[in-house]
C-alpha cells in the first residue's frame, strides 16, 4: 500500500469449512501450476515465503487485535486455530487452489503477516488476493513491498489475467492502499460481507496483467 495496511479479507479457512466456490479451485488444472512456486520472494523490507506450523503463535499474536480484525473475515481465536489454517493452506498450495505466504521482515524469521492468492476459476486466470498485516507495521513500507512482490508474482508466475480485491468501503486504509498500488473501484458489493452482527458494503478492486505490464513495475523475484 504506499503506506502498508491490512486491507482485503484473507481467507481464514481451515479443516472442516470449506464453500463450494474452494471445490471449484481444487478441481483446477494444477499440472503446470506446481512448477512455479518459489521458495521465497525478495523485496527490499521483506521476505515473502511459505507459511509453516511455527509460524502460528505469531500470526495469533499479531493478527487478532480489533484493529486488524475489524475489517477482515474472523481469523482463528487460538495458536492451534492458526496451526489448522497454515495445515489447510498448504493443502490447498500443494492442489494448485492458492498460494499463500507468511510476510517476514528482511533480517528477520519472524512472520508479521500473510498474503493469499486464490483462484476463482479453473485456469487461474482470475485470482484474488487477500492480506493482513501486524498493526505495528502500518506505514512501514512493508505492505507496498510485499504487494508488489505478490502481484508481480500472480501474474508472471501464476499467469493470473485479472486480480480481484474486495475492501469494506468503511476500510478508508484498505481502499487507499489498493487504489495507490494500482488497482481499479470497478464496483460496489452492497451488504456483501458479512461481520458480527453487521453485513458492509464492500469495493471490489481490480488489476489486470496488461495494465500491470504497461506500468512497467520493477518487481524482484529473487529465489532464496
Amino acid at each position: 500500500m504506499l503506506t502498508p495496511r491490512l486491507a482485503t479479507l484473507p481467507a481464514f479457512e481451515h479443516e472442516g469449512i470449506a464453500t463450494a466456490l474452494d471445490e471449484v479451485r481444487l478441481k483446477a488444472d494444477t499440472t503446470s501450476k506446481a512448477d512455479t512456486v518459489r521458495d521465497a520472494e525478495i523485496g527490499s523490507l521483506v521476505t515473502l515465503r511459505p507459511l509453516r506450523t511455527s509460524d502460528a503463535p505469531f500470526l495469533f499474536q499479531a493478527l487478532t487485535t480489533r484493529e486488524v480484525t475489524r475489517f477482515i473475515s474472523t481469523p482463528p481465536t487460538t495458536v492451534e486455530g492458526f496451526e489448522k489454517f497454515i495445515a489447510w493452506t498448504e493443502r490447498q498450495c500443494a492442489a494448485g487452489g492458492q498460494e499463500c505466504f507468511a510476510v517476514v521482515p528482511r533480517g528477520a524469521d519472524v512472520a508479521i503477516g500473510i498474503f493469499q492468492v486464490r483462484a476463482l476459476d479453473a485456469s487461474f486466470e482470475t485470482a484474488e488476493w487477500g492480506f493482513a498485516i501486524a498493526p505495528e507495521f502500518w506505514g512501514s513500507g512493508v505492505f507496498l513491498d510485499a504487494a508488489l512482490l505478490v502481484v508481480g508474482f500472480a501474474f508472471q508466475a501464476l499467469g493470473v489475467r485479472r486480480l480481484e480485491a474486495r475492501a469494506a468501503v468503511a476500510n478508508g486504509r484498505g481502499n487507499g492502499a489498493l487504489l495507490k498500488v494500482g488497482a481499479v473501484r470497478e464496483a460496489v458489493l452492497r451488504r456483501s460481507f458479512a461481520r458480527s452482527t453487521d453485513r458492509l458494503d464492500q469495493a471490489l478492486w481490480t488489476i489486470l496483467a496488461e495494465d500491470w505490464r504497461r506500468a512497467s513495475r520493477p518487481v524482484s523475484l529473487g529465489i532464496n
